[in-house]
């Protein structure tokens, strides 16, 4: 089984922010993938199904960003899931608009719920797609920025962006990590 977790905040107050960019990737999953995001365990909201032939669990944490990585644990050890069969799909403001990097392991970067993953499952050995949001602004406050919503001539972007997360995802599980590191890791044209 593999488990693919979308990271954000939990509440109405973060839906559609820069933040949540992993929870609406696991929400365009279930829309490709007729999955229904209808059980609540280990401090998640889950949906089991299958993507290219391979049982999956798409996850949204509900422990806040900070935390992340106690549901991520809690899920790991009940379905004994071994760390390769993991992706984490969150936000990078490093990233332009709606880029994508995919890896199969490294450092947190500075993000806080991939920090909490890699301290509760005491690795950074596990498959990430990053979704770029866009730099903040010069005056801004980081968190001001990544718990804003995107503008309205950025959504088309979002939107691919998604998209192309749902079809990396699959990548991964049929084709393995290095083929969708080839096929979604090009600057856009």
């Amino acid at each position: 089984m593999k488990l693919i977790v979308g990271l954000g905040n939990p509440t109405r107050e973060y839906q559609a922010t820069r933040h949540n960019i992993g929870f609406d990737a696991i929400t365009r999953m279930c829309d490709d993938y007729r999955i229904r995001l209808d059980s609540k365990e280990h401090k998640a909201i889950c949906g089991k199904g299958y993507i290219g032939g391979e049982k999956v669990l798409l996850v949204q944490p509900q422990t806040f960003m900070n935390l992340s990585g106690e549901s991520v644990r809690a899920l790991v050890d009940y379905y004994k899931i071994d760390v390769e069969d993991i992706i984490i799909i969150y936000d990078d403001i490093s990233l332009d608009v709606g880029q994508l990097r995919v890896r199969p392991k490294g450092s947190a970067g500075g993000h806080n719920g991939i920090k909490s993953i890699i301290a509760h499952l005491g690795t950074q050995e596990f498959a990430r797609i990053r979704v770029g949001v866009g730099d903040k602004p010069k005056d801004w406050d980081l968190a001001d920025y990544v718990l804003g919503r995107f503008p309205k001539e950025e959504e088309p972007l979002i939107r691919e962006a998604l998209e192309k997360v749902s079809k990396a995802c699959e990548c991964i599980i049929t084709d393995g990590i290095e083929a969708a590191m080839n096929e979604y890791n090009r600057k856009k044209e």
